[in-house]
């Protein structure tokens, strides 16, 4: 196998066959490419494209990169739960807690920020001691004992992906449905997943801007996870403002915690959260509806089953074992706190969802090389939804910054990210499709 001959084919438009793809990632697996090869490849299937053939082979090469989960020994359906990104979206972070506390048990592979999005890792690394890199058979224990575990990728699991995942941050080669399908599925079948849920995001803050663009998305993982032998449905949702009140990495386990706590309720998070579990279990047979699989998961919540599932998740990976209990204790604050006050009186019609994401890198919160160390103690928290009624000079959110100019460049920066009218706006459904 010569890499440059296979690049070359694929930025010609030619397709590949599936034995020259297995042959690529295996010796991407290998570290045998280079990076300037990887961004390549990503360039060239960016401009070009694949087949549906084509991307089946680069999911199951880069799923037998490593090593497959095996969950015989566990007696509930094996489930899991991916987003394709947002700005405020830790979804993930209530929802295996939930979905484990009604039956199902979630083996959730996740992953760091990508471009603009924030990333579940990096929100969990804020916990002291949590171990997102655990190995397999603590992984298995936590799973067994709790019903869920949130980790990132281990050398061993879908190891081909973890490299051309880095790549594609840096290369913008992020939103290449292909390169995506690939890299979402492969880490799902890896996990042995016998059913999948999927949050394809829709927006300005999301890597599909376009409806038409989402559902394309949104049928290829389905399509090609199904032909995989994984039961699977995706979910098509708005990103067109913050999902959470709050965009950072602390400050979104703050979120994670009041949401468990049972503080967000009649939100758009909270309409998010629920319409996935309630995906999640009538996909896995244990609600015979998604009216009653939210009925469960309303009572996971309200009974602080979930929250127990949530502390002893993170208790068992590292973290302290009364995490839930003092939050303070352990998250870190930002030196910091700033109000950014609205530029005029009217209400909050639009706002770029994609610049707070920048934003928040700026305040050191993501990053802009693979190395970079992230900030975890910044962001923005009580960002008020679209919608909301504002007088001038009134605070629309609270910037957490390191020092005071960071603080005032975020705060310059979200006031332009938002639009105020003075008429009452239209708002978008934050769930827009099934498929």
């Amino acid at each position: 196998m010569i890499p440059q001959e296979i690049i070359r084919r694929k930025r010609d438009g030619g397709e590949l066959d599936a034995a020259d793809i297995r042959s690529f990632i295996d010796a991407l697996a290998a570290g045998r490419l280079s990076e300037g090869q990887i961004g390549a490849f990503a360039m060239a299937v960016w401009f070009k494209g694949m087949s549906r053939a084509e991307i089946v082979a680069l999911t199951l090469a880069m799923a037998d990169s490593g090593d497959r989960l095996q969950w015989a020994d566990i007696d509930r359906p094996i489930a899991d739960k991916h987003s394709t990104g947002g700005v405020g979206d830790n979804v993930s972070l209530m929802l295996a807690p939930i979905a484990a506390a009604c039956g199902l048990a979630v083996p959730m592979i996740s992953g760091r920020g990508l471009g603009h999005t924030g990333g579940t890792l990096d929100k969990l690394e804020s916990i002291p001691g949590y171990m997102i890199t655990p190995d397999a058979d603590l992984f298995h224990q936590v799973v067994k004992q709790t019903g869920c575990a949130i980790i990132g990728q281990t050398g061993a699991l879908a190891p081909a992906d973890g490299r051309l995942y880095a790549v594609r941050d840096v290369t913008a080669t992020v939103d290449s449905i292909p390169l995506i399908t690939a890299s979402i599925l492969s880490k799902k079948l890896a996990a042995g997943l016998q059913t999948l849920v999927l949050d394809v995001k829709v927006g300005n803050g999301a890597f599909m801007a376009e409806r038409d663009q989402a559902e394309i998305l949104a049928r290829s993982l389905v399509e090609v996870a199904n032909g995989a032998g994984v039961k699977t449905s995706a979910l098509i949702t708005d990103m067109n403002e913050p999902l959470a009140d709050s965009a950072g990495n602390a400050v979104e386990m703050r979120n994670c915690l009041d949401f468990l706590a049972g503080r967000k309720g009649n939100t758009r998070l909270e309409t998010v959260v629920l319409a996935f579990a309630a995906e999640m279990l009538e996909k896995s047979g244990i609600a015979a509806s998604p009216e009653e699989g939210e009925a469960m998961a309303r009572q996971a919540l309200s009974s602080g089953k979930a929250a127990e599932v949530f502390a002893r998740m993170v208790s068992l990976l590292g973290g302290p074992a009364d995490f839930i209990e003092n939050p303070d204790r352990y998250l870190a604050r930002a030196p910091v706190e700033k109000p950014v006050a609205a530029s005029r009186s009217g209400w909050l019609a639009a706002c770029d969802a994609r610049g707070i994401g920048v934003s928040v890198i700026d305040l050191g919160g993501g990053r802009r090389h693979p190395a970079d160390r992230i900030d975890h103690r910044v962001g923005f928290s009580g960002l008020l939804p679209l919608g909301t009624r504002v007088n001038a000079g009134e605070p629309i959110a609270l910037v957490h910054a390191a020092d005071e100019a960071a603080a005032e460049r975020a705060a310059a920066a979200l006031t332009a990210h938002y639009r105020i009218t003075e008429d009452e706006p239209a708002l978008n459904p934050v769930i827009a499709g099934l498929i």
